[in-house]
């Protein structure tokens, strides 16, 4: 069952990489299979959306199909499918020989009394969650553990590995030994069809939430599936479920406490102690029958009910039901959450829901950041206050929305971003350009420029170009042409920002004013009225 276990979680690994590796733009405006895929199965967040949106993305029902699961099969979804879960495993196998040569690690060993209890963690996270969702604030996302991976593979881990491949292959090339440069042109190109990037991204904040993924992982070497065991929320909503469930395991009167079977206990379900084991803990790994010398362990179908009550604490329980609820006006405590106090800055993708529904909605998973073409989708930090921590914010200077991509669209799991036609697309307002005249080239310093009108992607320029005479130090009379920005035709894409030649604080740039989404973040009154 080991090797079975084995071969299953390798398989989905695989799976979720491939299809981390396709959510992509390759050139066209459509995606195969993202890896929203995997999203779509998640009850956790299946559940929050539901209880902070009030509605559901179709697609979600098929975490309907891990729900059943689980109340069948038990937690057999972080034992034997979860990517993060097999990751930890991984970086988990490194920690026993490293216990086993390196004594100052051996000193750690004190944390594993402190942390017979710490498994109760991840279901207060849980309540925490699901309180603050039944008044709209959508936070579990941050830590759902397969939109955690997504989001830290998509704007940290996985930048830093084209960067680091493409520097070696680089570095390689410059070389100029002969054989060497040709076997890497070879593999190189290997790569670049298969792993690499199709351009090389960057991202705001990569170092902070690389660190955090880092430290997840790390935490392995201390106790394996340190994640699993404590603070996963969605491990344990699904301990919750599998306490229902008909597959058991039972031990028979062979057993004679040797211990051998919580030495490779995946999930810390006290195996070994036949009054106090934990059957939400169990990840159904299945690693105590396989090495129980007796042959005392079996797992069979039965109604019994689960040995061991979880005894959280009615007074924990209470205490994070409450902080999930009084987070919420917290959270929301400040001037960004006013609607008549708008951030201008705050550019959200074009099919983004209002604000308030937006947030409801979005899990910042960051698929919609990898397929933006132009790496002009980026994480917000407090821009969009501590309640959209880590949602897409469009960053004109860094990259324009394409006109015609509507990718961002395409991936959003949970619907925070509609799924846009072309034609749909082009009449969304995502913000308006505003020139700056004591920057712009024609206007302060006389010189002709018309690099934000030539860009311009509408079928009708919205930016125009308007004559006028000016006069340089001399005195000499001479022609430009000064843009003006049509309030009507402009969609607040960006692109004039991006390629305006003053690159250190560009003459024109765009704000979140005269959105589509938004009636109250508008420059003129009628515009309001007619949205």
């Amino acid at each position: 069952m080991q090797t079975l276990r084995r071969i299953s979680q390798g398989i989905f690994l695989l799976l979720f990489l491939f299809l981390f590796l396709q959510t992509e733009a390759k050139g066209k405006d459509e995606l195969g299979y993202p890896v929203k895929i995997f999203l779509d199965f998640d009850p956790l967040i299946f559940v929050t959306t539901i209880l902070s949106a009030h509605t559901v993305q179709k697609a979600f029902y098929f975490s309907l199909i891990v729900i059943v699961a689980t109340m069948i099969l038990g937690r057999v979804f972080c034992g034997w499918v979860c990517p993060l879960g097999t990751l930890n495993n991984i970086i988990g196998f490194f920690r026993k020989k490293h216990l086993d040569t390196a004594t100052p690690v051996r000193n750690l060993r004190f944390l594993s009394g402190v942390n017979m209890n710490w498994h109760r963690t991840k279901y207060y996270i849980l309540m925490f969650f699901l309180a603050s969702s039944v008044f709209s604030l959508q936070l579990a996302g941050i830590v759902d553990p397969l939109s955690l991976l997504i989001r830290s593979l998509s704007v940290s881990i996985y930048p830093a590995f084209n960067y680091g491949t493409k520097a070696v292959f680089d570095a390689v090339y410059n070389s100029n030994i002969k054989g060497i440069v040709d076997i890497s042109e070879v593999v190189y190109s290997v790569f670049k069809k298969s792993i690499l990037s199709f351009q090389q991204p960057f991202y705001n904040q990569s170092a902070f939430i690389g660190i955090l993924f880092l430290f997840i992982l790390g935490m392995n070497l201390v106790e394996k599936r340190f994640w699993c065991r404590h603070l996963c929320p969605l491990g344990a909503l699904l301990g919750l479920l599998s306490r229902f469930s008909i597959l058991k395991r039972t031990v028979s009167e062979g057993c004679t406490s040797c211990g051998a079977c919580a030495s490779v206990c995946q999930g810390n379900a006290s195996p070994d102690k036949k009054e106090e084991w934990r059957d939400a803990e169990c990840l159904y790994c299945r690693n105590c029958d396989d090495v129980c010398p007796q042959n005392a362990v079996s797992f069979g179908f039965s109604g019994r009910k689960a040995s061991a009550s979880m005894d959280l604490g009615r007074r924990r329980v209470i205490t994070s039901l409450v902080s999930g609820v009084v987070t919420v006006p917290l959270l929301r405590a400040n001037p960004l959450s006013k609607a008549e106090v708008p951030n201008q800055t705050l550019i959200r993708p074009p099919g983004a829901l209002e604000e308030k529904e937006f947030l409801k909605r979005c899990v910042k998973c960051g698929e919609c950041m990898k397929v933006c073409i132009t790496n002009g989708l980026q994480p917000t930090f407090l821009e969009a206050g501590l309640e959209g921590i880590w949602s897409p914010l469009l960053i004109p200077k860094i990259g324009y929305c394409e006109y015609r991509c509507t990718l961002c669209g395409q991936v959003c799991p949970t619907g925070a971003i509609k799924k846009l036609d072309l034609k749909e697309k082009a009449k969304i307002k995502i913000g308006l350009a505003m020139i700056d005249k004591n920057r712009c080239l024609p206007y302060a310093h006389a010189t002709p420029c018309i690099v934000c009108e030539e860009v311009c992607p509408t079928p009708k320029k919205a930016i125009w170009l308007e004559k006028a005479k000016v006069r340089d130090r001399e005195g000499k009379e001479a022609v430009v042409q000064q843009p003006r920005v049509d309030l009507e035709l402009c969609i607040g894409c960006g692109i004039c920002e991006t390629k305006c030649p003053v690159i250190d604080r560009p003459a024109i740039y765009v704000t979140s004013i005269g959105e589509s989404r938004s009636k109250e973040n508008q420059l003129l009154l009628m515009q309001s009225e007619k949205y």
